[in-house]
């Protein structure tokens, strides 16, 4: 029986992280891994592979917006030349997975992990025991119930394909579907029809609706149909394609259908029972040490039942390491806070969202404040044609960040600035002051215009 101080299930980034930061405290560590490309989700199908796409769609609906304002041929986009760009970068990211952590002195062991006790487990038919565990076995595609649902595709399926046809229909209307359906009325044929179709009254559920209402007409202008209210029924292959029925009788047909209704924790073959570990269906249930209800065993990332990101996870796995160094060492622990999770929409613009909602604000009673304002003819956005930049701050009592909602070409850096105002509690003023010798005219500059009402 092989014993290690720590197994790690699953070499995704969280799992990477914790490894290489207990291994450099000196503990005897192993990676188990039961796909046969190890590098996880980030690295292969999700964060790095999809900015091939966002990177060129971004560019293509620039130089659209941009045709009259000085800009006369806009760019065009061939697909099978950014998923050949993508594919030379995640090619080589299995090897490199395996021979990084070989360099380091950590034991990489393929097969399929899962318990067989509270303090031991199997991997690839053999047993391990470890005085700590840390599972990292991240997320899959949700299971629908659907008739057909067989004839979905997902979104790792989609990043692969050679070529767009002309008619997308896209099932859940979350991420991955705004996102995709983004990159294919940029990328795909000149005609291309992309369809979101939403089960409940509106997408996008955990973002700030009236941002949302305002992205799904940016959207649209783009060629983007968002419908809500709509439960599909059965998805039936026909010869020129696909057939999708709804729950109200009606048939749309469609070229391709894509799974985009989110993602489950990826747990059912871990065992967990064996390990007398507590879980629900959002995922492994932790506590702010990222421990689980086994005190030897930990998880990170998309299993865990926390929050989906690739930075969380990393985030998780320092603290994870952390907290079994501290065990060992007796020295204070980590907890981790979810407060300031900033949440980016790659479509374009793109939608950066941090903190609180302006729902979830009411719902509590928590007095607050907020500047809103859309369509913005700022000059910034009138050079590159966008017209539905907006945004929404919300602050409390105190004039400190409570949620910032950003519709932006550049969401993901005004995000950023705010969110290090809000781990900081820098107040507005300060945070306005702070702001007045940006670099001058840029996104960033434009947050002291989005703070002034709020002094």
């Amino acid at each position: 029986m092989d014993e290690f101080d720590v197994l790690v299930v699953g070499s995704g980034t969280g799992g990477q992280t914790a490894a290489f930061d207990l291994n450099d405290a000196g503990l005897k560590v192993a990676v188990s891994e039961k796909s046969d490309r190890p590098g996880g989700t980030c690295a292969l199908r999700g964060c790095q592979p999809k900015k091939w796409f966002y990177e060129a769609a971004e560019t293509v609906a620039k130089s659209r917006h941009l045709k009259g304002k000085g800009i006369v041929d806009p760019a065009s986009a061939k697909w099978s030349e950014i998923r050949a760009q993508k594919n030379h970068f995640t090619s080589h990211v299995p090897e490199n997975t395996i021979e990084a952590f070989r360099d380091a002195g950590i034991r990489f062991m393929p097969g399929r992990a899962s318990f067989l006790s509270r303090n031991t487990m199997e991997v690839g038919g053999k047993s391990i025991t470890a005085r700590y565990y840390i599972l990292a076995t991240g997320a899959m595609p949700m299971s629908l119930p659907i008739r057909g649902s067989e004839n979905l595709i997902t979104s790792d399926e989609f990043l692969e394909l050679e070529e767009l046809p002309e008619s997308i229909l896209f099932v859940g209307g979350g991420f991955i579907s705004f996102e995709f359906a983004h990159f294919a009325a940029r990328l795909g044929p000149e005609n291309i029809r992309a369809r979101i179709f939403e089960v409940s009254d509106r997408p996008l559920g955990p973002f700030d609706a009236e941002m949302v209402d305002l992205l799904v007409e940016a959207s649209r202008e783009e060629g983007i149909e968002v419908h809500t209210n709509v439960q599909i029924a059965s998805i039936d292959r026909r010869p020129s394609g696909f057939m999708v029925l709804t729950g109200k009788g009606e048939s749309l047909p469609a070229d391709l259908v894509v799974h985009g209704a989110g993602r489950s924790p990826n747990i059912e073959e871990l065992d967990l029972r064996a390990g007398e570990i507590t879980y629900s269906a959002r995922g492994i249930t932790v506590d702010e040490r990222m421990c689980t209800s086994n005190p030897n065993v930990f998880a990170v990332g998309d299993c865990a039942a926390t929050i989906q990101l690739a930075r969380v996870a990393d985030y998780e796995g320092h603290v994870a390491a952390r907290n079994i160094l501290a065990e060992l060492n007796h020295t204070k622990s980590a907890t981790i806070n979810y407060e300031a999770v900033p949440s980016m929409l790659f479509t374009y613009p793109q939608y950066g969202m941090l903190g609180k909602t302006e729902a979830a604000l009411l719902q509590q009673n928590t007095p607050y404040r907020k500047a809103f304002a859309k369509d913005l003819q700022w000059p910034t956005y009138r050079r590159v044609g966008l017209k539905h930049a907006a945004y929404k701050i919300l602050v409390g009592a105190n004039n400190r960040m409570l949620g910032a909602h950003i519709l932006s070409d550049n969401a993901s850096g005004l995000i950023n600035t705010l969110k290090h105002a809000m781990l900081s509690s820098t107040t507005v003023e300060e945070l306005y002051w702070q702001s007045i010798m940006s670099p001058y005219p840029t996104r960033e500059s434009d947050l002291i215009y989005m703070l002034k009402p709020l002094l």
